[in-house]
C-alpha cells in the first residue's frame, strides 16, 4: 500500500441516516463503487472490506446515533489500494488496538483482525472540533 487515503485519485462519498438500513445501503454502495473502479466482486479483498465496513457502520448506528443523526462513508482508491472511512459526530474515539488484545471490542475486534490479517491499516481520526471521528481502513488490492 503506497498511498495515504487523501492522495488516492478515486473518491466517493455516501451520507446516510444513522438507522439500521444504513448497513445494507453502505454494503451495496461499496460493491457498486468497487465495480465502477474496476475491482471485481470476486477479488479476495472485497469480502473482508464489506464485513469491515458493515461492522463499522453498525457500530455507528448502535453507539453514535444519539448524537449523530447521519453517518458518512468516504471511499478512496488507487491502483493498488482501497481505503474507506466511516464518520459520525459522536466524540468517543475507540482504541482500535485494544480490541485486538482482548480488552473488549466486539465488532471492533473483528474489524482489526480482518484489517491486520489482510495487511491493511486502521486509524481513528478525530474531527477538528473534537465532536466526531472517522475510522479509516486502508487495504491492499
Amino acid at each position: 500500500m503506497s498511498a495515504r487515503p487523501g492522495a488516492l485519485p478515486l473518491r466517493h462519498v455516501l451520507t446516510l441516516p444513522a438507522t439500521g438500513p444504513a448497513v445494507r445501503v453502505a454494503r451495496e454502495t461499496t460493491e457498486r463503487v468497487l465495480a465502477e473502479w474496476g475491482t471485481s466482486r470476486r477479488h479476495p479483498m472485497v469480502d473482508p472490506a464489506l464485513l469491515i465496513l458493515s461492522e463499522l457502520v453498525a457500530n455507528s448506528v448502535q453507539h453514535a446515533a444519539c448524537l449523530s443523526p447521519n453517518i458518512t462513508v468516504i471511499y478512496a482508491a488507487g491502483k493498488d489500494t482501497f481505503a474507506f472511512a466511516v464518520h459520525d459526530r459522536h466524540p468517543y474515539r475507540p482504541a482500535l488496538f485494544a480490541a485486538v488484545t482482548g480488552a473488549g471490542g466486539g465488532g471492533l475486534g473483528t474489524v482489526m483482525e480482518l484489517t491486520l490479517g489482510a495487511g491493511g491499516t486502521a486509524v481513528v481520526r478525530g474531527d477538528a472540533d473534537g465532536r466526531g471521528k472517522s475510522i479509516w481502513i486502508t487495504l491492499p488490492l
